[in-house]
């Protein structure tokens, strides 16, 4: 979900190898405490675990050097050390949530049935690491575990509902029993304690409640963002989508991201961080991309901030990407190049690369050099504070656009 791109990394005059320290302090992190087949439980998104522990103390942050990686391209690097009190609290998310995954698929009866009983090995030791670990950074992890085993028995109960109120006519103007609310509410619980305990490693204590705030909102973006993502794809074969057995449409779950991911903001801003710019890369920002994105596939027309003329609307308008209306429409995605597919498959996104390697101007649709350089204005590629679409940002006439 959060891809920080190397060019908002410059912006902000931040080296963007940070991003990569963190993620192989994760991954050998993982490795040394758990083994190999733990590196592929490395989680992303768990990686702002990391970066807002580190971001709250003040100082030199500690680094290692890493020794030769195929996804660096053979190279050495400096990263987070594996012992660090953020990447191990990232290593436990990573760990609880690869767990619960590979348990879904178990049950779910996914893959050939002689993988089943070893998938289901993994997934509990790896429960059984992750409690072990959190142990180690003083972290409550049974609330957790209990509400990701609720999960399932939460969406079993909502699916049986759905199918109850759909076959029967008395029931037909009740709504759901089960709010989505409470159908997210396991994974804004577990986001909500993983943020919060940030602060308590941080030794920041009075962020704990800042932060737990925008965790909360962090978990409920992430389980709408998937629902969203899925919509067309679960129903088609059959599956479980809390959108659909909540009778959500997509307008409304598009308006329930942009109030939390506001939410988030409020709530970051709160927080007293000794290293903001990093936190605003690799998390607000990646964050209102992904709003950006969402809203593309689900059809909802995108209004610009810097469509001031007629000329400029006519422009757009015949943008190879401009949008019209209508709900469930997915705009063609162009096949990416082989430079682009080779480096993903060999890992160039822990450079940063590839999240920029289709940059392309939301005003015209036409490819545009990373963030204007002839904008004297610091904060005009900051699509958050400039305009309310998020896409681009007139910053009193530089006209630059936003769209990395």
């Amino acid at each position: 979900m959060l891809r920080p791109c190397s060019h908002g990394a410059e912006k902000y005059g931040i080296d963007a190898s940070q991003w990569r320290a963190h993620m192989c302090g994760l991954c050998l992190g993982l490795r040394d405490g758990h083994g190999q087949l733990a590196r592929t439980a490395t989680n992303t998104d768990a990686i702002v675990l990391s970066v807002l522990t580190e971001a709250q103390l003040a100082g030199p942050m500690a680094r290692t050097t890493a020794g030769p990686c195929a996804l660096r391209g053979m190279r050495r690097a400096e990263v987070a050390p594996a012992d660090a009190p953020g990447v191990l609290l990232a290593a436990t998310a990573s760990l609880l949530l690869g767990s619960a995954k590979i348990r879904d698929h178990v049950d779910d009866r996914d893959g050939s049935v002689l993988t089943r009983r070893p998938m289901a090995k993994v997934s509990h030791r790896w429960a059984d690491r992750a409690r072990g670990q959190a142990e180690r950074i003083g972290l409550d992890i049974e609330p957790l575990v209990g509400a990701i085993a609720g999960q399932a028995d939460l969406e079993h109960r909502a699916a049986g509902t759905h199918r109850t109120v759909e076959t029967s006519l008395s029931e037909a103007g009740r709504g759901p029993s089960i709010s989505l609310d409470e159908l997210t509410g396991p994974t804004q619980l577990c986001a909500a304690e993983f943020f919060a305990h940030t602060a308590v490693l941080a030794g920041r204590t009075e962020n704990v409640d800042p932060l737990r705030e925008a965790g909360r909102h962090f978990g409920r973006i992430a389980h709408l963002a998937d629902a969203v993502e899925d919509f067309d794809d679960d129903r088609a074969r059959g599956r479980f989508n809390p959108l659909a057995v909540t009778g959500t449409t997509m307008p409304q779950a598009y308006d329930l991201l942009r109030e939390s991911e506001s939410a988030l903001r409020a709530a970051v801003a709160e927080a007293q961080m000794a290293d903001m710019p990093t936190v605003r890369w690799i998390l607000l920002d990646p964050l209102h991309s992904l709003l950006r994105r969402l809203r593309r596939v689900i059809g909802e027309p995108i209004a610009h901030a810097c469509t001031t003329s007629a000329q400029h609307v006519a422009r757009r308008a015949d943008a190879p990407h401009a949008h019209r209306g209508g709900t469930g429409h997915r705009p063609p995605t162009r096949r990416p190049d082989l430079g682009t597919g080779i480096a993903i498959v060999l890992g160039v996104y822990c450079t940063g690369w590839a999240c920029c390697a289709e940059h392309t101007s939301p005003c015209t649709g036409e490819r545009k050099d990373a963030w204007a350089s002839n904008c004297d204005c610091g904060e005009c590629c900051d699509c958050s504070s400039c305009c309310d679409c998020g896409d681009c940002c007139d910053c009193d006439g530089c006209g630059c656009c936003c769209d990395c």
